[in-house]
């Protein structure tokens, strides 16, 4: 007789570690689409301010003429970057590109100086673009203006369409992974569906028998978002070299709502998850209770 309740107590034991590891590992899967879907936005702007210009500027300009465009330049809201390119550098890297020494062929240098603009994320978009490709011509140091605009095209049309993707497969994947944890908890609960039946017999409320699982399962989810927690958070740390640009370790504003996420959305889904499947066991009848 003295086996039986070591036997049952193991079970319950290994039952409750199940449904610990598998939350875990869900609430992982959710930081790391919280994770993706925080930094899609710096992604985003990442590849949006490698668009930029270029500015050809007279063949006659003094220093001062080009260091006062730049600095006029340089406190525009849209510009991230400014870059000098002299007639000479020009030069250099235009023949390390061919392979040969254009240079000698012509016997002068046909190059131009110029500015090389990077834009701000905000104002890389096609109407953007247009408007300052005119407001950079009305500097009489510019003679002329160029940048890709099929290439922007291009990465406009994809970004936006990423973003449509990425949310939509977020929105899928979120309703599959509370799908996972909500069945996880019905079948734990589901393997006290007699002493849940027993407690009814003997007169106990809906309140009383649903006030221990309850707090059993804001346990197991708080138990399961700090395990995830320190997963993510290692792994995020482990691999800061690939995901240098992405996550700026002196910024932890962002690694902390990631695991704010993590840590309310295990709150949340099991406790609702348990809500909803004692609902069903409560009103079961004994005879049900064996299907």
């Amino acid at each position: 007789m003295s086996k039986k309740p070591k036997k049952f107590k193991k079970r319950f034991f290994n039952s409750w570690i199940t449904s610990l590891t598998s939350i875990t590992l869900v609430l992982i899967l959710l930081g790391i689409l919280s994770f993706i879907l925080i930094n899609s936005k710096k992604l985003s702007d990442y590849v949006r301010e490698k668009i930029g210009f270029t500015l050809v500027l007279a063949d006659d300009l003094r220093e001062t003429e080009i260091i006062r465009l730049q600095k006029v330049l340089s406190a525009a809201d849209f510009v991230k970057s400014v870059n000098y390119i002299d007639k000479e550098s020009a030069a250099k890297e235009l023949t390390n590109e061919l392979g040969e020494d254009f240079q000698g062929f012509l016997g002068y240098n046909p190059l131009f100086a110029s500015l090389d603009i990077k834009l701000n994320a905000a104002y890389t978009h096609t109407d953007s673009l247009q408007f300052l490709e005119q407001r950079f011509l009305e500097h009489p140091q510019v003679t002329e203006v160029y940048y890709q605009k099929n290439l922007v095209s291009l990465i406009n049309e994809n970004v936006r369409k990423i973003s449509v993707a990425l949310l939509i497969l977020s929105g899928l994947l979120t309703f599959i992974f509370f799908g996972l944890i909500n069945n996880t908890i019905r079948l734990l609960i589901y393997s006290q569906r007699f002493t849940i039946n027993t407690m009814q017999m003997v007169g106990a409320s809906k309140g009383f028998i649903r006030k221990p699982f309850l707090i059993k399962s804001l346990f197991l989810g708080a138990l399961g978002g700090i395990l995830a927690n320190t997963i993510l958070i290692g792994s995020i740390y482990f691999y800061k070299q690939e995901l240098y640009g992405l996550v700026n370790f002196a910024d932890l504003q962002t690694i902390a709502l990631i695991a704010g996420i993590v840590f309310i959305l295990g709150f949340t889904i099991s406790f609702l998850s348990t809500w909803l499947a004692l609902g069903k066991f409560l009103r079961m009848k004994f005879d049900e209770l064996f299907y």
